[in-house]
């Protein structure tokens, strides 16, 4: 298969996902998204889909396929860019914030980029405030399923990673609950890695929905609010220090709104 197949083929999975997504989020809420399209600096651009409901207090799902050069100081960040700093990026990503603070955050991503390599990439975790064991099970399960159909190894491998990945060094703890992350995803059958892709973001899509249904109706108090916004004062602190999307999306030129998507709509400090 050629370059410009799977390409293509992957940006439409994307944008097909999203679609998905956003049809299931606006029937649990009631509300519905904005979307508003952008250019990118190089070539190409997204689209930011942004919904302010009644069960999401904040949740965006952006798609975007852009292409370019990357800037010199930039090109060792990245795989393939020895004979060439040329870049074309597809991705879906989703972060959402609840109202209830009894309601997980979450985020997923899924991407395929090529440089003078091509490979996969993405993940999906899960940030509680409050900690249900049924919850946190349940997310991982699913994720765990779709891992095993293609490789045994492939969930306690990409769990680590993303518990590795997802931790605050300055704060000496985990983002939340884990889930996966995997990068630089390529074997000898891309087929097959598309398939995989596929099917994560398919497991996500299927278990969010029942873990907000569990917990969405259920009372709570402003002290159980104000738990839940010094938790995203975390949440924020990753964002902007140590995650390297939000770094990838700044260094190519991409849109500001669209980068800083994953932040909440209100968090505190102490």
């Amino acid at each position: 298969m050629e370059i410009e197949e799977k390409k293509d083929l992957a940006s439409s999975w994307f944008r097909n996902l999203r679609d998905q997504f956003c049809k299931e989020f606006e029937t649990l809420d009631g509300s519905k998204f904005e979307r508003t399209k952008w250019n990118h600096s190089g070539s190409g651009g997204g689209e930011i889909s942004l919904m302010k409901g009644n069960v999401f207090e904040k949740v965006g799902v952006n798609i975007s396929t852009v292409s370019g050069e990357f800037k010199e100081d930039y090109r060792s960040n990245v795989s393939g860019t020895e004979d060439s700093a040329e870049y074309w990026a597809s991705g879906l990503s989703i972060v959402a914030h609840m109202n209830s603070p009894f309601v997980p955050a979450f985020h997923f991503n899924t991407r395929f980029i090529v440089t003078g390599k091509s490979w996969f990439g993405g993940g999906a975790d899960m940030t509680p405030t409050y900690i249900y064991n049924d919850d946190t099970e349940d997310f991982h399960n699913s994720l765990k399923d779709a891992c095993d159909k293609y490789d045994k190894n492939y969930y306690p491998d990409f769990k680590k990673n993303c518990a590795e990945y997802f931790f605050l060094p300055h704060r000496g703890e985990e983002r939340g609950v884990g889930g996966i992350f995997f990068d630089h995803l390529t074997t000898d059958n891309w087929e097959t890695d598309f398939s995989f892709v596929r099917d994560v973001g398919l497991s996500f899509f299927k278990i969010v929905p029942h873990i907000i249904n569990k917990r969405k109706d259920d009372n709570w108090t402003v002290e159980e609010k104000n738990k839940q916004l010094l938790k995203r004062g975390r949440y924020v602190e990753f964002n902007l220090l140590w995650d390297r999307g939000t770094q990838f999306g700044i260094k190519t030129g991409g849109n500001t709104d669209a980068i800083l998507m994953s932040m909440p709509p209100d968090a505190r400090w102490e």
